[in-house]
C-alpha cells in the first residue's frame, strides 16, 4: 500500500496529536504525583528516625546521578524502540524502587539502611528520567503533528505540560505526608505503586507502540555529536538546576527548621512553592513573547531572564551577610521572586531543546539534554550539603549566584536561528524507515 493512502487529513492528525498529547501528559502526571510523595516519605521518614541533614542531602545523591546515565541511554531507546515501551519501562523501573523500598527492615543498623535507601533511590531516578524523557519527546512528536495550530503551539504545550508537572509536584509533597500519617512507610509506598500500575496499564493500551520510533545512532561519538545549541543549552542546563538545588535541597529547608519553624511547616512551603513554581511555567508563553521562527525572541528571553535570575540569590546573600531582622522571611519572600524567575527560565529552556532538536532523532537529543539536567542536580545537592555545612546558607547563596553568572554567560553564546530546517515528525504509528 502506498503511503499517500496512509496519510491522514490534517483535522485527523491534530486530533491524533492532541490525543496524544493529553494521554503522555496524564501518564507522567501519575508519575510525577508519587515521585513527589516518594521524596517526602523518605525525608520525613528518615528525619524521624533522627538522620542528619547532610545524611538526607545523601540519600539523594545516587538518585541523582543516575539520571545522568538514563537520560543519555533513555533517549537512544526511545529512538530506536518507541517512546512507548520507554514509558512502560520508566513506570515498571519505579514500581520496582517502591517494592525495594518497602522491604526495608527497621532493625538493620544505619549504614545497612543507608546503602539500602540510596540504592533504591538510584533505581527510582533511572525511573524517572527514562519517563521523562520519553514524555517530553512524546511532546516534540505530537506538537510537531499539530503544526497546522500555529507556529506557537510546541512552546504552550511544552509551557503547559512542564508547569503542571511541577504543580503536580507540589501536590505530591503534601500526599507523600499524608500517605505517611495514615498508612506508614511501607503502606504509602505499596499505595503508590498500585497507582503506577493503573498508570502503566493506561500507556500500554492507550499510547501508540511506534509513537518516537526512528533510526538511532550507531556509536557514541554519533550519540554525542549534537549541535552547538543543543551542547551549549544542556551546558547552561548545568549550571541553572545546580543554581536551584544548591540552596534548595538542604539550605532552606534546614535554614528554616533553625529559625524555629516546624517540619510541617518547612515541608508545606516546599509543596506551595512548587505548585506555584509550576503555575509560573505554565504561563510562560503569555509571559516570553514568541516569534514567527521560534528562536529570534525565545533566545534573547533566555539570556535576560538568567541575568535577572542571578541578582536575586546574590541580594539575598547580602541580606543573610547583614542578618537583617525577620531574616527567615525575607529569605521567603526572595525564594518566591527566584521562583518566578526560575520558572520562566526553566520554561524557556524546556521550549528550546525541542525547537533545536530534530524531529527523527528527538528523543536523544532531549535525553542528552536531561542528562545534563541530572548532572546539576547531582552537582547542586552535593554542593548544598557541603556548602551549608562549611558556611550556612550564606555560602549556599554564594554558590547559587555563580552557578547562575554562568549560566547567563553561556546563554549569551546561544545561536538566535537554526542552521537549518528541522524535519517533519513521523506520523504517530507510522513507518520509521
Amino acid at each position: 500500500m502506498t503511503a499517500t493512502a496512509h496519510t491522514p487529513a490534517p483535522g485527523g492528525n491534530r486530533n491524533a496529536a492532541a490525543r496524544n498529547y493529553a494521554i503522555v501528559t496524564a501518564a507522567y502526571w501519575g508519575f510525577t504525583l508519587t515521585d513527589g510523595a516518594l521524596r517526602m516519605l523518605v525525608l520525613l521518614h528518615f528525619y524521624r528516625l533522627g538522620y542528619s541533614s547532610f545524611t538526607l542531602a545523601f540519600l539523594f545523591l545516587l538518585y541523582e546521578a543516575a539520571g545522568i546515565a538514563a537520560n543519555l541511554i533513555g533517549g537512544w531507546l526511545a529512538t530506536r524502540y518507541g517512546i512507548a515501551r520507554m514509558l512502560a519501562v520508566g513506570l515498571s523501573t519505579q514500581i520496582i524502587g517502591f517494592a525495594l523500598l518497602s522491604l526495608l527492615n527497621p532493625e538493620w543498623t544505619a549504614a545497612v539502611s543507608v546503602a539500602w535507601v540510596v540504592v533504591a533511590q538510584g533505581i527510582c531516578g533511572v525511573a524517572k528520567d527514562l519517563t521523562k524523557t520519553a514524555s517530553k519527546s512524546a511532546i516534540k512528536i505530537t506538537a510537531s503533528q499539530a503544526k497546522d495550530q500555529g507556529s506557537g503551539q510546541l512552546f504552550r504545550w511544552v509551557a503547559w505540560f512542564t508547569g503542571s508537572k511541577n504543580a503536580m509536584k507540589g501536590v505530591g509533597f503534601f500526599l507523600g505526608g499524608l500517605l505517611l500519617d495514615l498508612l506508614g512507610f511501607r503502606g504509602a509506598l505499596w499505595a503508590m505503586a498500585g497507582l503506577l500500575a493503573m498508570v502503566l496499564a493506561g500507556v500500554v493500551v492507550f499510547v501508540p507502540p511506534l509513537m518516537g520510533k526512528s533510526k538511532a545512532s550507531k556509536s557514541a561519538k554519533e550519540l554525542f555529536a549534537k549541535s552547538r545549541g543543543i551542547n551549549l543549552l544542556a551546558a547552561a542546563r548545568v549550571a541553572l538546576f545546580g543554581a536551584r538545588d544548591v540552596w534548595f535541597v538542604v539550605g532552606v529547608p534546614v535554614f528554616l527548621y533553625a529559625s524555629g519553624w516546624t517540619f510541617t511547616m518547612v515541608g508545606g512551603f516546599l509543596a506551595a512553592w512548587t505548585i506555584g513554581y509550576g503555575l509560573v511555567q505554565a504561563l510562560a508563553p503569555q509571559i516570553v513573547k514568541r516569534s514567527t521562527d521560534g528562536l529570534s525572541t525565545e533566545v534573547p528571553a533566555a539570556r535576560w531572564w538568567s541575568a535577572a535570575l542571578a541578582v536575586v540569590p546574590a541580594l539575598l546573600a547580602m541580606v543573610v551577610y547583614l542578618q537583617v531582622p525577620h531574616l527567615e522571611w525575607v529569605v521567603v519572600a526572595g525564594l518566591g521572586v527566584f521562583g518566578v524567575a526560575f520558572a520562566v527560565n526553566s520554561s524557556v529552556h524546556s521550549y528550546l531543546i525541542l525547537a533545536y532538536a530534530g524531529s527523527e532523532k528527538a528523543a536523544e537529543d532531549v535525553g542528552f539534554y536531561y542528562a545534563a539536567n541530572a548532572l546539576g542536580r547531582f552537582i547542586g545537592t552535593l554542593l548544598s550539603g557541603l556548602l551549608y555545612q562549611w558556611g550556612g546558607l550564606l555560602y549556599a547563596l554564594v554558590g547559587s549566584a555563580a552557578m547562575l553568572l554562568i549560566c547567563w554567560l553561556v546563554t549569551l553564546a546561544l545561536p538566535a536561528a537554526l542552521p537549518h530546517p528541522a524535519k517533519d515528525a513521523l506520523p504517530l504509528g507510522g513507518d520509521p524507515a
